[in-house]
């Protein structure tokens, strides 16, 4: 289990899409004024916004942007597209610099019209192709690993394995995993794997929500920590002990609390945090 006290922090981060209905400007100001010390930013919180001026805004506020979230999406049957995804995630590099991060989170994509193995391919050259960019941009890439219940559309890399798998055929230290406890704690080999990040110093995020039962909408339900059955203490026990030292990110998809007093939703969030993370 974690050695941090329970009122500590100082390692909490918040993705803006927690508290969607919050503009950044609003959502940094009220994490920081709550004692939340990083954030991550969804590129939809971008939007019209000078980008450069956005990220200093954020560091005076007293929050670390941790990653930005999100490149991927690289599989389609169709060229031309695959060329665009490749070009929306050059976009996204240009922004992580812009920002001030130095993480992409990457939702790597699928096309349900094509096998898994030629998703995974166009995956693979995907983040070959933009790997030089990125690079020179001081901006690592994490693959995500999602639930299998999102092969089809958003993510042909479900499992943790499969993650490493090409993580360790990249070979850099541009490219690791992001372990998100929603898509990966039913994994009978989770501990394992995460061991193996570990020992490839390839263990970028951490992100931190619960599975509620019954779970009513499978992107748009997700539960605040405690809610549901995800052991996440002795998950987030497994990745310190491979070497994290990162921030702990909560990341909420949830149409019920996006409908709350996003204030009472942040004060919320902190509790859970000390209590169950």
């Amino acid at each position: 289990m974690s050695t941090l006290p329970v009122t500590d922090l100082s390692r909490l981060c918040i993705h803006t899409i927690t508290t969607k209905p919050w503009g950044i400007e609003e959502a940094a100001k009220k994490y920081a004024a709550g004692g939340v010390k990083g954030i991550t930013v969804w590129r939809d919180a971008l939007s019209g916004r000078n980008i450069k001026q956005t990220g200093e805004m954020l560091r005076q506020q007293g929050l670390e942007v941790v990653s930005l979230c999100r490149g991927g999406f690289f599989p389609n049957k169709e060229p031309d597209k695959r060329q665009a995804a490749l070009d929306d995630n050059r976009r996204a590099i240009e922004e992580a610099f812009e920002l001030g991060t130095g993480l992409i989170v990457l939702v790597c994509g699928a096309d349900p019209t094509q096998s898994l193995e030629d998703s995974r391919k166009q995956i693979r050259d995907g983040i070959a192709t933009i790997l030089p960019e990125a690079k020179d941009a001081g901006v690592k890439l994490a693959i995500e690993p999602l639930h299998p219940m999102y092969a089809d559309t958003r993510s042909a890399i479900n499992t943790i394995a499969q993650a490493n798998d090409m993580t360790e055929a990249f070979n850099s230290p541009w490219v690791g995993v992001a372990v998100d406890v929603y898509h990966l704690w039913w994994d009978p080999n989770l501990e394992k794997e995460i061991k193996r990040c570990g020992n490839n110093n390839s263990l970028l995020a951490f992100h931190i929500c619960d599975w509620k039962s019954p779970t009513l909408d499978f992107l748009n339900d997700r539960g605040l920590m405690g809610e549901g059955c995800i052991p996440i203490r002795k998950i987030r026990s497994w990745v310190e002990a491979a070497g994290f030292k990162g921030f702990i990110e909560v990341e909420i998809f949830s149409t019920e609390y996006w409908k709350q007093d996003q204030s009472v939703f942040l004060k919320n969030i902190i509790t859970a945090y000390k209590e169950y993370a």
